[in-house]
């Protein structure tokens, strides 16, 4: 599997795929082979539609955001097709139109996020220092007050943060740079992680804010085991794009115009932003029907 793996992230390159285009695609593709390893699947077929349609079923169950599902089925769509040119599968075992989880407008999965009460308790779980390191509650703190995507956190550098301006500055996708005002408190956090904890790594003069123990950068996957893991304990299910959702619905149910919140989620258009974050609940729905 793993030869394969390798020759699908040399065919993506030779596609002319950015790096982190690759690093999800590959990132993906690994998630669907370690799912078939675990099931007992027959791993001797790399994919099949009845491999596909049991794994989509596997994400459907555990309840994993309908975005994050369509991503997956993207990058497996993309890994059928490389296997198809390799002359590996005979068949395009995959159909976006028809496999895409379709949500329909209006309805409440189409965006969740935390609720006040659910910030609260994890802002009181974070504080917990046996059970989270520094670096961990910063993660946490710059994932729910700047938005930032988890492929733009683990490429913040040391000279990426303005102290004295307290400001943040983020390259996104397309290579887009924006700048987004850091609180005091994250100010603060990120001070005492460089000053006390990241000092302490073996990579400490990494270029990288956030350090891996075993690499000079922390890896997304690392970011999504860890929330994960934590979830169990909280009561809520936590994945990265979660944060990005709720710090773009509370800013906007606090009075934020849309504009602002566009340009701190660095979003090609204001348009792209009322589609996708402003979430109207189950709970809200109601309330406003009792109004009548």
């Amino acid at each position: 599997m793993q030869e394969l793996l390798g020759a699908f992230k040399q065919w993506l390159t030779e596609e002319g795929k950015s790096p982190k285009t690759i690093e999800s695609y590959v990132g993906d593709v690994e998630g669907f082979q370690k799912y078939l390893t675990e099931k007992a699947v027959d791993t001797s077929q790399p994919l099949s539609r009845f491999s596909f349609v049991r794994y989509k079923q596997h994400l459907l169950d555990n309840e994993y955001a309908i975005a994050t599902i369509n991503k997956k089925i993207n990058s497996l769509k993309v890994y059928n097709d490389f296997l198809q040119k390799k002359g590996i599968v005979s068949e395009s075992y995959i159909q976006l139109k028809r496999d895409r989880v379709q949500i329909a407008a209006g309805s409440e999965q189409i965006v969740t996020a935390l609720s006040e009460e659910q910030v609260e308790k994890l802002l009181f779980y974070l504080e917990d220092h046996t059970k989270v390191s520094q670096r961990n509650k910063l993660i946490a703190y710059l994932l729910l007050y700047t938005g930032v995507r988890v492929s733009e956190l683990v490429s913040i550098k040391l000279s990426d943060i303005d102290y004295l301006a307290s400001t943040l500055t983020v390259r996104g996708k397309g290579g887009k740079i924006r700048e987004i005002s850091l609180r005091q408190d994250v100010v603060h956090l990120i001070r005492s992680y460089v000053k006390e904890e990241r000092v302490k790594s073996k990579f400490k003069d990494s270029e990288y804010l956030l350090l891996s123990q075993r690499a000079p950068k922390v890896h997304r996957y690392a970011i999504r085991d860890w929330l994960a893991n934590i979830s169990k304990e909280l009561g809520f299910k936590l994945h990265p794009h979660l944060f990005r959702h709720t710090f773009c619905t509370r800013l906007l149910k606090k009075g934020v115009d849309l504009t602002t919140v566009s340009k701190l989620a660095g979003h090609s258009t204001v348009n792209m932003t009322a589609k996708f974050y402003i979430q109207t609940t189950r709970q809200e729905k109601m309330d406003a029907v009792q109004l009548l």
